[in-house]
């Protein structure tokens, strides 16, 4: 085990947005900001920003690491850059009326197409259908769930088509 593997978390945790240079094994070298370190396996998580490039992520695993120098603090801006790295691409908000439309919308339009559609969950806002299948907020093909495979995909391929309609 070396110097990095036997470090606790909370040591770890200090280098945690901040632009790092790895020396590994073999005279590696690796440069990034690191998004987080696994405390189980001691891997490094490294996010650069090429410009003009969307970020990309490297993983220098812990068993590897020789050396860690820090080269700058990251700033607010950086944080939030780091943390937007592994949000979806299309992530959007919604109001709470705006989920309350979309939730009337999605209920309606699988009503006219004689698909049983209850409401379940707190103040309704759970779509059930059919009893085995059940649409969370925002009513997207992410939010639907169940264990039967069949009836999730068929859903989720109608629900899509609704939502391509309707943009």
């Amino acid at each position: 085990m070396n110097d990095w593997q036997r470090k606790s978390p909370l040591d770890w945790e200090t280098y945690v947005n901040k632009l790092v240079k790895v020396v590994a094994v073999e005279k590696h070298e690796y440069e990034g900001w690191v998004l987080t370190v696994d405390p189980v396996s001691a891997t490094i998580v490294l996010a650069r920003f090429p410009e003009n490039e969307k970020g990309s992520l490297s993983f220098v695993m812990g068993h590897a690491v020789q050396e860690v120098e820090i080269l700058r603090e990251g700033d607010g801006d950086m944080e939030r850059r780091l943390a937007g790295i592994l949000q979806p691409q299309e992530s959007h908000a919604y109001s709470p009326e705006e989920l309350e439309e979309r939730r009337k919308a999605l209920k309606s339009w699988l009503e006219a197409n004689h698909i049983p559609v209850g409401e379940q969950g707190e103040r309704g806002r759970t779509l059930s259908v059919a009893g085995v299948l059940s649409i969370e907020p925002p009513y997207g093909p992410e939010q639907c769930s169940s264990t039967n495979e069949i009836v999730l995909a068929r859903v989720q391929g109608l629900l899509q088509g609704y939502l391509d309609q309707h943009r």
